[in-house]
């Protein structure tokens, strides 16, 4: 329902402003093919949509520990989507680079007791859209040191120099030369931002760009988490490494995690996830996740080699599992994607349709398909529009 009407209204606004048809249509036979498997995985799994949403096309996050960047903003554009308006490319290193401002504004304040490195989390993205506004990607690309492609690590290091020495305090005193010093070691590498740009013949600045183009309320968007030592339907404080800002999620029932997903999907939001993906069973080449009847460490040889020949069964989790595994370390805040859509497999076995940032090289071009049971027990965090929300899922958390 949702793409054939995006569909329309896009065919009629790339025709009005004189678009060749021939480039729609392209774009629009990629979309088409964006969920076909390989060869191989078409003999395996046989996936199904049920819920499609449209979203925009896959990007690649490079070397560079953005996903939690380049997943906010697929989500935001879809958002824009949604909505009703023509979405744009968000510059997802702009959203970074403020972050990575801020981050070392705190790291300083809590003398270096806070988590250095490019990781980020969702609601860094929508505090730097409220705080410095937003730009298109090819206003901002942050490609400013002579690659196609993000690589963060040499500038990671000298951020951390800079930040390591301020905070050993050389002089006695701290002074406010550290930031200016912090904030041009890290445009060397991005880019400096634009104070104003001209896209589409109109002039703008990243505020005014937010505010006119993308048009989103950053007030509207809330994360939610489940864990059993804090009070259901309350706000706590994540306690994961990558949330430096010390942001607050709404804690729900291990159970309600998917079902506030599936009331979401089904009613044409799509929703930021975040989770741990360095489990055996979660496959980026074959794209698909799940929660096998054994552990890893408990299978045998050719119990490990046939994986992925097809669908298989799972565990049922249980919220005392899930709070173990994240407690233990086996469950970590390893990567964010988006969530786009449901699926069904040969079985009858729901997935939620899921869309990442490491490029198409995988067996369903940049999309996966994650089960149910992978979502409950893998969920560090999701990132929903407030309207998203139940009735009485609202009225739970007194939204």
């Amino acid at each position: 329902m949702y793409r054939n009407q995006l569909k329309a209204w896009v065919f009629a606004a790339i025709l009005s402003a004189g678009f060749s048809v021939q480039s729609f249509a392209q774009d629009n036979l990629v979309n088409a093919l964006k969920y076909n498997a390989s060869e191989k995985s078409k003999e395996l799994y046989q996936f199904t949509p049920v819920v499609d949403i449209e979203n925009t096309t896959i990007k690649n996050q490079g070397s560079s520990g953005t996903c939690w960047s380049y997943s906010a903003n697929s989500f935001l554009e879809s958002e824009m989507m949604r909505m009703g308006k023509r979405p744009v490319e968000i510059s997802q290193i702009f959203s970074a680079r403020n972050a990575y401002i801020e981050k070392g504004k705190m790291y300083v304040k809590m003398h270096g007791a806070v988590t250095l490195g490019d990781g980020g989390a969702f609601h860094d993205v929508i505090n730097m859209y409220r705080k410095y506004g937003a730009v298109p990607q090819s206003v901002y690309a942050g490609l400013n040191y002579g690659t196609t492609k993000n690589k963060f690590a040499e500038m990671a290091a000298i951020q951390e120099g800079i930040l390591k020495a301020v905070v050993s305090n050389p002089n006695g005193k701290l002074t406010p030369n550290w930031e200016k010093a912090y904030a041009a070691a890290i445009d060397a590498y991005l880019g400096e931002v634009p104070e104003k740009f001209t896209w589409e013949g109109k002039e703008y600045t990243p505020k005014s760009f937010a505010s006119e183009v993308i048009g989103l309320n950053a007030d509207d968007y809330i994360e939610i988490g489940s864990d059993l030592n804090y009070p259901f339907y309350e706000k706590f404080i994540l306690l994961v490494p990558d949330n430096w800002a010390f942001d607050q999620v709404y804690n729900v029932k291990m159970n309600e995690l998917t079902d506030i997903v599936d009331h979401a999907v089904n009613n044409g939001f799509t929703v930021a996830w975040a989770g741990d993906v360095s489990e055996k069973y979660f496959s980026w080449k074959n794209g698909v996740a799940f929660v096998p009847e054994k552990e890893w460490e408990d299978m045998d040889e050719e119990e490990r080699k046939t994986l992925f020949d097809g669908p298989k069964g799972e565990r049922k989790v249980t919220p005392e599992m899930r709070q173990e595994a994240f407690d233990n370390y086996s469950t970590t805040d390893d990567h964010g994607m988006h969530i786009v859509g449901t699926a069904k497999d040969q079985n009858n076995k729901e997935y939620y349709i899921i869309k990442n940032s490491w490029g198409i090289t995988n067996d369903y071009k940049g999309y996966m398909y994650m089960s149910k049971e992978y979502v409950k027990y893998k969920t560090t965090d999701i990132m929903i529009h407030k309207d998203a929300l139940s009735k009485d899922m609202k009225k739970k958390l007194k939204i």
